[in-house]
């Protein structure tokens, strides 16, 4: 005769297991992947080696490792990035990326990480001193940008959209373009690298900073704003800021 109790124990006991079996083989493969547009330095660029670096790199590499995953970086188009998010296709984005309240209806975004402003980058000798100057000039912006929506915005503006941050550089070196407007840590970037460029005024744009999205009621949102909040806390985003952008 069956000993009831002890089988129910056996049964509990072997479910357990395989249970504890299904979670060890899955904690051993979790992958986070990230899209991002890898023209945009300091944020994400890739080194002559052909790694993918940068600001936001680090900060999502220090966020899956405190959350217990692998980072997995997927390149592509700065507009392509929410499409792709949407369709399922990347976990999450990051590339210097602000929360405009178009952006908010199609996916959430975390708190705040960094603040830059945006200007204007022209050819040495050719700086335009305001940004009403721009009216009548061909302007260079990456589509789907913040800049491209408040350059759009002046009157006579001839706006290029381009989806290579490294393209709108060449047009304003080889003078296809005028001038181009994107932010200022990036255009130092640049300058650095093209002694033939420089840059001056300020662009006034709706971004309130860089934050990281992710699909519409991800279940990581609250996870990477605690990380986030414990990096600002401790001073690693401090730390990160002064190794990309002094």
């Amino acid at each position: 005769m069956f000993n009831r109790r002890a089988v129910i124990q056996f049964l509990l006991l072997s479910l357990a297991t395989l249970l504890s079996l299904v979670l060890f083989a899955g904690c051993g493969n979790k992958t986070l992947i990230m899209g991002t547009s890898a023209d945009y330095p300091p944020y994400e660029f890739k080194e002559q080696s052909g790694e993918i670096v940068g600001f936001d790199i680090d900060i999502a590499q220090a966020i899956a490792e405190e959350l217990g995953f692998q980072l997995e970086i997927q390149d592509m188009d700065f507009n392509s990035l929410l499409p792709a998010l949407e369709a399922g296709k990347v976990d999450f984005v990051m590339a210097g990326m602000s929360p405009t309240p178009e952006r908010q209806e199609i996916a959430d975004f975390t708190q705040l990480y960094y603040k830059a402003e945006s200007i204007v980058l022209a050819r040495k000798g050719n700086i335009l001193e305001t940004p009403e100057a721009l009216s009548g000039k061909k302007i260079g912006v990456q589509a789907g940008s913040i800049q491209a929506e408040a350059a759009g915005k002046i009157e006579g503006v001839e706006l290029m959209e381009m989806d290579k941050i490294g393209e709108i550089i060449q047009g304003v070196k080889e003078q296809t373009l005028d001038a181009a407007v994107i932010e200022s840590t990036v255009a130092q970037q640049y300058v650095q690298a093209n002694p033939d460029l420089d840059f001056s005024v300020n662009f006034e744009t709706d971004s309130s900073g860089s934050a990281i999205a992710l699909p519409k009621n991800s279940s990581y949102t609250d996870s990477f704003n605690q990380v986030l909040e414990q990096m600002k806390e401790n001073g690693k985003i401090e730390e990160l800021i002064q190794k990309w952008f002094s």
